[in-house]
């Protein structure tokens, strides 16, 4: 075979699987879908080419449409979910719209992630053609071209270029649907001229229908949740940034505490706000991040790990994260979930922490079940003072109840104690322990302004904390509380110093 025929065959080799993979992977991405969780619901993700965003919202409420979100559109199918009610659902959506950008990231996520499936799926096939030939061999391609002049030969080219139409079945149309029968509508025609909408949604399209008139009730009021909801947390935000917070000096570091946000992703941001103000760099997490630790809450902890993204992030699940969803999801988020051995942390000190007992039911410790929340203090205990046998005393012991470290400040093997539960702060209280030792113990108020287990809502139900502790040389020097009220004004507490001893 002459050089040029060689060039010719290796071109139109490549080519043909170049044609091939891309019709592949473009077969394979836009029939793919992922099933995750989104909005509180198990939903199936399906890539389209309508560049728009179509949410299929169930046989009650209506389907919703963004217009122009990109190069590729994306269906999503809402599915099972936990709710009390068709009216607590629809605030909830209207409470998450209001901070949707954790939501919109793990969409854009999931369809990159099947993009680069199906890519490396049509590359495989892609490569067949080239596999064939070199496996052949001059010879054998010979006769394999030859044998196509014969009837056997022409038979057996009609059945392969008649497979694909087989399989794609173009015949075959789908049945008549009602969600078809339906027409879209901006929200603004939607509510009519009546409805002043915030700018930002008054182009979302609607799918009308039978339900219209139901419909239209719930969609006012969760586009007044949404309204009050995005105006107050933003205003939060922003109001954060002139709070006058002590900041830290050269050589500190600056940890914000967060705990019992039971699902309020509104304050997420407003953490972090307040955290930017004060210098912080760590975030630790007392837990208590959802109601019922239920894989539906999964927004809540997209919403968290989406705003503290880039500090060092530490934390233990609290009463109410029941089972082990709450601290596998976050540790696949990259959080550094404590499990009762000492780590290093961030200050150049040690970090110890332990989820609460009672967050599974199974009380373990390790490999141990069974253990009561006295026997797991006394656990944390054993694991501190170890620590500082070893000349590692523990800086900071981070829980959900700070009743947890009691007995670790008891034996004097701690500088801190940091926890929640109680949705009241406290402290800083010191502690006497053994051989003259002193340590404090600090507990933060409810993040979320949960009342109970409760915070969705476009405002805190209660006054809303976080606090700022204070590190240098590897121990705590300092702490100070800051707290949103419920009618949006601010209160800060004042920098307290904390020499813990030895």
């Amino acid at each position: 075979m002459s050089r040029s025929r060689r060039v010719l065959v290796g071109v139109t080799l490549a080519g043909l699987s170049a044609v091939l993979g891309l019709a592949v992977a473009a077969s394979l991405f836009l029939n793919s879908s992922r099933t995750v969780v989104l909005v509180g619901h198990d939903t199936v993700v399906r890539p389209t080419m309508a560049r728009d965003a179509l949410i299929q919202t169930g046989p009650l409420l209506p389907d919703f449409r963004f217009r122009d979100i990109g190069p590729v559109g994306v269906t999503l199918t809402l599915g099972k979910t936990e709710v009390g009610s068709v009216d607590e659902l629809v605030e909830r959506y209207a409470f998450i719209a209001g901070d949707p950008t954790a939501q919109v990231d793990k969409v854009q996520g999931v369809v990159v992630d099947m993009a680069v499936a199906a890519a490396v799926r049509g590359l495989g096939v892609g490569l067949l053609p080239v596999a064939v030939f070199l496996l052949l061999g001059r010879h054998r391609r010979g006769q394999l071209f030859r044998g196509l002049r014969t009837r056997q030969g022409l038979l057996a080219l009609v059945l392969l270029l008649t497979l694909p139409v087989l399989i794609w079945q173009p015949w075959q149309s789908p049945e008549e649907t009602q969600e078809e029968q339906g027409e879209w509508q901006t929200l603004a025609d939607f509510v009519g001229p009546e409805v002043t909408l915030p700018d930002e949604v008054r182009d979302i399209e609607i799918r009308t229908g039978p339900v219209t008139t139901e419909s239209k009730r719930l969609v006012l009021s969760a586009v007044d949740t949404y309204d009050k909801s995005k105006a107050f947390y933003s205003t939060a935000a922003d109001g954060a940034v002139d709070l006058d917070l002590r900041e830290p000096q050269e050589g500190e570091t600056v940890a914000l505490v967060v705990s019992d946000r039971h699902d309020n992703i509104g304050m997420d941001r407003v953490a972090r706000a307040i955290g930017e103000a004060a210098g912080a760099t760590v975030v630790l997490d007392a837990g208590d991040d959802t109601s019922t630790g239920q894989p539906w809450e999964a927004f809540s902890l997209d919403s968290l790990a989406g705003a503290f993204d880039d500090w060092e992030r530490f934390g233990v699940a609290g009463n109410h994260d029941h089972g082990t969803f709450v601290s596998s999801y976050l540790a696949d988020l990259g959080w550094t979930m404590l499990d009762g051995e000492v780590v290093d942390a961030p200050w150049g000190g040690t970090l110890l922490g332990v989820d609460d007992p009672r967050s599974s039911g199974l009380g373990s410790w390790r490999d141990e079940s069974g253990l009561s929340f006295t026997e797991v203090g006394e656990r944390l205990a054993d694991a501190a003072c170890a620590a500082a046998a070893d000349g590692d005393r523990v800086s900071t012991v981070l829980v959900h109840d700070a009743n947890l470290g009691r007995e670790a400040l008891g034996r004097g093997c701690v500088d801190l104690v940091v926890g929640g539960h109680t949705h009241v702060q406290a402290g800083p209280d010191a502690v006497a322990g053994e051989d003259g030792a002193t340590g404090y113990t600090w507990t933060n108020g409810t993040t979320g302004g949960a009342a109970y287990a409760i915070a969705l809502g476009s405002k805190p139900r209660r006054d809303a904390d976080v606090s700022l502790v204070t590190y240098a040389d590897g121990r705590p020097v300092g702490l100070q509380w800051v707290r949103l009220r419920t009618d949006g004004s601010w209160l800060v507490g004042e920098w307290e110093p904390v020499t813990p001893a030895p």
